[in-house]
């Protein structure tokens, strides 16, 4: 999501609805019951459904119009953060953030209350921010990247994570997060794969199954019995947007029901359905040819129809107007009416802001008779069923008192857990952990001093928070010698700090040099600041930029142990790396204590136990490197290019091989795991009467370090009607293991999982064999066994 031209699009709307020839008015029933009591809408004790049917029936279609489109705080006020009245409209929802909490705080109440005293049926808007890794405020506390959170493979904190972001949020009045994103990081290339949770959909519908539920939580004090969370998560985005063509934002995205049905739609199921999501929001892209706020398929026929949901879907933003301009599904002149239709026909409830409102054209199609009234009218019932069911009208103010809830100790407690279970070890010849009584350690490179976060952090947090140098000299003090040098820039090929870097190397008994990519904040991504990630940050190459890898070899020529750490918001495709230096950690974009944490990995204060969501490919060329490819999706006689200069010509990539540097699932411990007696709870299912097969493995950590290690559990559909998955990941668990002990580690597989959308398009559990494989990534499976569906 982002908000372009916002001022402009408030005049547009303006605008627009003054274009509407008539509003239609429904009756409005008077104020009371005939009883004397509070209409039913305004009664707690009446059911949701009758409030909503009471509210629908008092509003004429001006007011529903506004109930499905987004204002923005943004541009309702003045430059001293004061409210400009004559900007303000009944929005269903309006989108509030990225300033000081306490302007913010402040404005969020102003604006409520503006909602509620000063329109005729007192109709609360829902507060909105993103979220993806902490709401969108300076003060909030700030996580590592989704991709980085995914990497922990740990729901149980990722549910903490939801939970104190929800915390947060509320307390200042939000009611509504742009979050989870579960697409699916299949293209690297792809500058927004640092908000998904990885390349895998089990995994991404486990994190994000675990992140609804932490930060919907229960409903505040005070609401409605009827009222269910205090914050509506908005999964995003529906669906299928994580692959573009040549790895290009809101590029189309080709694929049919199949992929549809058993890669992208899963993880929103596991979301929406199972953790009751309250929102959604579509996406810019088209997929099959469809744009997906235009999707009927998806958005009613399959959420609505087959799913049940009950809640709103709302565009990201501009997307309507992108159905003009950019998909070209309808004319390009200003505010063409057939937007509108065509989304809200579709199932798209609310227009986000960003762009001209082309929702505003609403009442005006009502009258000419091109748009339903009915259509309309379900429309927003959904949103609000949102509002009733997040207790709005009883409490939609935040706390007085939210100071005492944003940026606790505990929550960066949390934080800094987030952060050591991400970071991966991905290659280690014993050179990590490093001593503490090490003489002296060389900090090098452009990323040792400067703080990187993920897209979608306010403007302001770069400025905060504990950099990698930092971190080390805090733990290491007066002990060890820190000798620190730039080197380089991240976004030059300069090399005139690379003398610098030599001499701190050579002073040293240990080299760690510190390179990646990097993002801006909202406010510099959109103002045209250099980035290598983030939206609408795409790259047709995934090396390394500038003169980063120049000065990691003139770093490794030195002698000295060199240690690489990449702090990235996307694989890296330097196969150099793995067999040159002595270990590489990664780090996709960490939180705000990324300083203390890579410190304590580095020096083993902490065991890492990071593993990777997402493949890192030898390069560009070797693209797709996601590690469930269809069966017969990769070359089988693949050739090689050897260091003496020497080639074996293959049949399918004559020169090159398609094998990952590192697979998904892949992270290494300072200590080692050993798994053996692998048992299934049963070698024979019955498809129409079991529901889960358990795996049992027990798992010993034979090395002399407290260690975590992910089990991990694969299954290959041996023979089926359809081509599938030469393995995919059907569960996992983390478990923290004593040096020396072990550990009985039970898994269930949930045969749901394991149905193919078959020959005929229909979701069946076929007969016949499914191997099952146990390890500690993909690339590491050490035992497996088999069962059968009969």
């Amino acid at each position: 999501m982002v908000f372009l031209s916002l001022q402009g699009a408030i005049s547009a709307f303006i605008g627009a609805s003054l274009l509407a020839s008539a509003v239609h008015a429904v009756p409005v029933t008077e104020e009371k019951r005939d009883d004397g009591r509070n209409p039913v809408y305004l009664d707690p004790s009446a059911s949701i459904e009758d409030r909503v049917e009471d509210l629908l029936g008092r509003m004429n279609n001006e007011e529903k119009m506004y109930q499905l489109m987004q204002g923005n705080i943004a541009n309702m006020i003045d430059t001293d953060y004061n409210l400009n009245s004559s900007a303000l409209h009944q929005y269903g929802t309006t989108f509030a953030a990225n300033m000081d909490r306490d302007p913010l705080a402040r404005l969020i109440n102003e604006t409520q209350s503006y909602m509620l005293n000063d329109n005729r049926l007192k109709i609360p808007t829902i507060m909105q921010s993103e979220g993806v890794h902490g709401y969108l405020d300076v003060n909030a506390t700030t996580f590592p990247a989704a991709l980085a959170l995914a990497g922990t493979f740990n729901t149980d904190l990722m549910e903490k994570v939801g939970d104190i972001i929800g915390t947060e949020a509320a307390s200042l009045g939000l009611h509504n997060i742009f979050a989870p994103v579960l697409d699916l990081a299949r293209e690297p290339r792809w500058g927004r794969i640092e908000e998904n949770y990885g390349e895998d959909p089990y995994l991404t519908g486990e994190m994000g199954y675990a992140y609804v539920k932490g930060i919907q939580g229960k409903a505040k004090d005070g609401t409605a019995k009827t009222a269910k969370h205090r914050i509506g998560a908005m999964v995003k985005h529906f669906v299928g947007f994580g692959s573009p063509m040549g790895g290009l934002n809101i590029a189309p995205v080709l694929g049919g029901e199949r992929d549809m049905r058993t890669l992208y739609l899963p993880p929103f199921k596991r979301t929406i359905i199972d953790a009751g999501a309250l929102s959604i929001m579509s996406a810019y892209h088209a997929y099959d040819g469809i744009p997906s706020a235009i999707d009927k398929h998806t958005l009613t026929d399959i959420l609505r129809n087959e799913w049940g949901y009950q809640y709103f879907v709302e565009s990201d933003s501009g997307a309507i107007a992108n159905l003009c301009d950019t998909h070209y599904v309808c004319d390009g002149s200003f505010l063409d009416p057939v937007a509108a239709v065509k989304a809200i026909e579709a199932g798209n409830d609310i227009e986000m802001g960003g762009r001209p409102m082309h929702y505003a054209t609403i009442p005006d199609q009502i009258e000419k008779g091109n748009l339903k009234q009915s259509t309309v009218d379900e429309a927003v019932r959904r949103v609000l069923r949102a509002k009733f069911a997040l207790g709005l009208f009883e409490v939609p103010y935040g706390t007085s008192n939210y100071n005492a809830s944003i940026h606790t100790k505990k929550h960066l407690e949390i934080e800094l857990q987030t952060e050591e279970e991400a970071i991966t070890l991905l290659e280690n010849d014993g050179t990590l952990p490093i001593s503490e009584s090490v003489e002296s350690i060389a900090v090098i490179g452009p990323q040792a001093n400067v703080m990187q976060y993920s897209d979608y952090t306010a403007h302001g947090v770069f400025e905060r928070g504990v950099t990698p140098l930092a971190g080390i000299q805090k733990l290491v003090g007066d002990k060890v010698k820190v000798n620190y040098a730039e080197g380089c820039k991240l976004w030059s090929l300069d090399k005139s700090g690379f003398d610098e870097a030599v001499e701190a190397a050579k002073k040293s008994k240990v080299a760690v040099v510190m390179v990646g990519t990097w993002t801006r904040d909202q406010t510099e991504l959109w103002s045209g600041y250099n980035a290598t990630t983030g939206e609408h940050v795409d790259a047709n190459d995934l090396r390394l930029v500038g003169a980063q890898m120049d000065l990691i070899k003139a770093v490794q020529k030195t002698g000295t142990p060199t240690v690489v750490l990449l702090i990235t918001g996307k694989p890296t495709a330097e196969p150099w790396l793995k067999d040159n230096v002595n270990a590489i950690l990664n780090a996709f974009y960490p939180g705000e204590q990324s300083g203390t944490a890579i410190a304590n990995i580095l020096f083993g204060k902490t065991n890492p136990s990071g593993r990777l969501p997402i493949s890192f490919p030898t390069s560009v060329g070797s693209l797709p490197a996601f590690y469930n490819y269809p069966k017969s999706g990769r070359p089988t006689d693949p050739g090689q290019i050897y260091a003496n200069g020497t080639m074996d010509f293959g049949y399918q990539y004559i020169l090159g091989t398609p094998v990952p540097l590192w697979y998904f699932g892949h992270g290494k411990s300072y200590t080692t795991f050993e798994y053996s007696n692998l048992k299934l709870s049963k070698t024979k299912v019955h498809g129409g009467k079991d529901t889960v097969v358990s795996v049992e493995v027990t798992v010993k950590n034979t090395g002399e370090m407290d260690g975590k290690e992910v089990v991990q559990v694969y299954v290959d559909d041996v023979i089926s009607s359809v081509v599938v998955p030469n393995k995919a990941l059907k569960g996992f668990k983390k478990v923290s293991i004593e040096a020396g002990k072990q550990q009985k580690v039970k898994i269930a597989i949930k045969l749901e999982d394991l149905q193919v959308w078959n020959y005929d398009n229909e979701w069946e559990l076929e007969k016949g064999d499914f191997n099952v494989f146990v390890g500690g990534s993909y690339a590491d499976l050490n035992l497996n066994a088999t069962f059968t569906v009969v």
